[in-house]
């Protein structure tokens, strides 16, 4: 079996707490490469892949001629810049959502994969759960009939100033943040695209820390679409798809196992309830094996950069829809 030799761009927390994991973890892929100034941070990373080559720059990791593949946690402004370094020196690039902070940009991406031969996503990991290609399946299928609305919220609370979700200068805000799940989950499952928005949006120190949209998206046929999320509430996830004949409900849509165990319910007129558990399924480690299967073997793969072009454009469409 080919192995996948990864490095990662930064000791973020969330890579030392679940994408390092899963990428040492993955079936065909072998975290082999940290770069970080600070030495301690490697520590975290060395609990569980303690043979982990140290870099002290961004540019000795992306020289390495040992490694295949990059995966870059880094705050949201610097995605786009460092994920064109990556792909010119050669390497595979899995990137933190969002990739970008405007469409146009993810453009440039797009041309600079196609000029590079090799391949870059997002790391939009939902897509990979089973619960939402179930969700996926059971509207494509008519299961709920003609979808009519779907309505979607997602929040945590983080009030730290110094957080990199709460700074301007990083690309913080809860849109960025979560939005990209809110209004992508809804693109995915449903294969739609809005067709019409308005937003009311709270911020915090000039950073949007709460939005709520209202609007129109199609896929088969129009249907009504609604959003909160917000980095200043108590934790809340959800996501319902309702239908001419039923509807689906999910109650761990996007952190699955981590909020809470992932678990969508088919409710239909007039029969019992359709449940369905995922405990102990790891859609970060299912991310990096599909990612891994595709590099190596060409196998599909369910997210491209043109499809997180899609929810980046929605972005911009919320942001431009505010109400005044």
């Amino acid at each position: 079996m080919t192995v996948v030799n990864w490095g990662i761009l930064g000791a973020a927390n969330f890579a030392r707490q679940h994408m390092g994991r899963a990428i040492h973890s993955a079936e065909g892929s072998r975290l082999a490469a940290l770069a970080t100034s600070s030495a301690d941070k490697a520590d975290g990373f060395r609990a569980f892949a303690p043979d982990i080559a140290l870099h002290t720059s961004y540019e000795a990791l992306l020289a390495d001629p040992q490694i295949d593949a990059v995966y870059i946690p880094l705050p949201n402004t610097l995605h786009v810049e460092w994920t064109k370094k990556a792909l010119q020196a050669g390497k595979h690039v899995l990137c933190e959502k969002p990739i970008a902070m405007q469409a146009s940009d993810i453009d440039d991406l797009i041309a600079a994969r196609d000029a590079s031969g090799k391949f870059a996503t997002e790391a939009y990991m939902i897509v990979h759960h089973p619960q939402w290609q179930q969700v996926r399946a059971w509207i494509d299928d008519g299961r709920i009939g003609a979808l009519r609305h779907a309505d979607v919220a997602f929040s945590f609370n983080n009030p730290d100033p110094k957080n990199i979700r709460n700074r301007a200068d990083t690309g913080g805000g809860s849109i960025p943040d979560i939005g990209v799940y809110a209004y992508g989950s809804v693109r995915y499952a449903a294969r739609a695209e809005p067709v019409s928005l308005v937003a009311r949006i709270e911020r915090d120190n000039g950073v949007e820390t709460k939005t709520q949209v209202m609007g129109t998206m199609k896929g088969k046929a129009e249907f009504s679409y609604g959003a909160m999320t917000s980095t200043r509430l108590p934790p809340r996830q959800m996501a319902i798809f309702q239908g001419s004949d039923g509807l689906i409900r999910m109650t761990c849509p996007y952190n699955a196992n981590v909020f809470d165990q992932a678990e969508i319910t088919l409710e239909r007129p007039e029969e019992p309830a359709q449940v369905l558990r995922y405990a102990g399924v790891n859609q970060y480690v299912l991310q990096v094996q599909a990612f891994t299967n595709h590099i190596t073997s060409g196998a599909p793969y369910p997210w491209q950069l043109e499809d997180a072009r899609g929810t980046q454009a929605m972005i911009d469409m919320v942001l431009a829809s505010e109400l005044g």
